[in-house]
């Protein structure tokens, strides 16, 4: 990465995301850059944050789906960091001051009781580690202009992450079947995608399973409480003030959220 710091980078992407401004494409200007290197500057971006007070709620995986990975040459998901400052409830409204160029995922989230450290975790003890899962609407945004990215800028970028909606029933995993249940996205009550978890890697699970035990190389827990996104059922859109979006789940209910252009209820 020649004469550049990870943490160097890292300042880049957060200076940009706080004045709301984009920087170019980091495989671009760093052509040489490496996975490792895109999780060396994630990890700064997100200790600096917390040394400014932030907390680590949980994580989020995204590419989960063959065609993304097909999209970005790559053949294994990434992952990002969830902090206390991105969390929203169902029903709360969002600001779109704080975003650059939001776009709107729903996927199922797990809440865990239990600490999940790999490598070596099965799909066992991520039935045995999670407490339930909710719906989640999840907002992404990237600090590269035009979304022109590649997995090592998406990576860097803390996975794109910017918001998060936690919404529905807390549902024990053990009266579900994810691999079958069934969504509906709508935005202002029109339906614009259906879809079914197995859209995720054919059963969620699998995200949470490969997420533990990639960290784990690393000697990362998932903990305790923490909550863990397991990646979009659908694809992005984009999201513009004055817009509602509702993910309606079989089984486990719904999350919904509206954005405008005021203050709205930014955990900030």
């Amino acid at each position: 990465m020649g004469t550049i710091s990870p943490s160097e980078i890292a300042k880049q992407l957060l200076t940009a995301e706080q004045n709301r401004n984009t920087v170019e494409p980091l495989t671009t200007t760093y052509p040489g850059i490496s996975v490792a290197d895109a999780y060396a500057i994630q990890l700064a971006n997100i200790q600096e944050k917390v040394a400014q007070g932030a907390t680590v709620v949980g994580k989020k995986i995204g590419l989960t789906s063959e065609a993304m990975q097909k999209m970005f040459h790559v053949t294994t998901p990434d992952y990002g960091h969830l902090l206390d400052s991105m969390m929203h409830v169902d029903g709360d409204t969002i600001s779109l001051d704080g975003l650059i160029q939001p776009r709107m995922e729903a996927e199922i989230g797990f809440v865990l009781h239990k600490e999940l450290k790999g490598p070596g975790i099965t799909v066992t003890d991520v039935i045995d580690a999670t407490a339930y899962v909710i719906p989640v609407l999840e907002v992404v945004d990237s600090r590269i202009r035009d979304w022109q990215i590649k997995f090592e800028d998406t990576v860097a970028d803390n996975g794109s992450s910017a918001r998060a909606i936690l919404g529905g029933k807390p549902t024990s995993l053990l009266d579900l079947d994810l691999h079958h249940i069934g969504m509906i996205f709508s935005r202002n009550g029109e339906p614009i995608a259906t879809a079914a978890g197995a859209a995720v890697m054919g059963n969620p699970i699998h995200a949470v399973v490969w997420l533990a035990n990639e960290l784990g190389w690393f000697d990362i827990p998932l903990k305790a409480g923490e909550v863990i996104l397991s990646g979009a059922l659908t694809a992005a859109v984009p999201v513009q003030a004055g817009e509602t979006y509702t993910a309606q789940f079989a089984h486990i209910g719904c999350v919904t959220v509206t954005f405008d252009q005021g203050k709205g209820t930014n955990h900030e």
